[in-house]
């Protein structure tokens, strides 16, 4: 069962988003035109970051086929799970 998760800081609508790690499907990161990242400074741990607002990121997603099935949030973050 594919899932894919989507987080961004708040502000949400500004970006960038988080969308994927290094196992993620090449055609869909380069759909969301996602760079490799290393956010949390972890040697050889990557997740692929779109300059796209979060909102965009969803749209281009749900034309795609993924559906949200989870929402969270923290004061710092929000985080969609979406499937296919």
């Amino acid at each position: 069962m594919p899932y894919l998760l989507v987080t961004t800081h708040t502000p949400i609508e500004a970006g960038p988003t988080y969308v994927g790690d290094y196992d993620s499907d090449v055609d869909l990161i380069e759909l969301l035109q996602a760079e490799p990242s290393h956010p949390f400074g972890v040697v050889g741990y990557s997740v692929y970051c779109s300059s796209f607002a979060p909102q965009i990121v969803l749209n281009i997603l749900e034309k795609d086929g993924w559906k949200i099935v989870g929402t969270a949030g923290t004061s710092q973050a929000c985080i969609w799970t979406l499937h296919r």
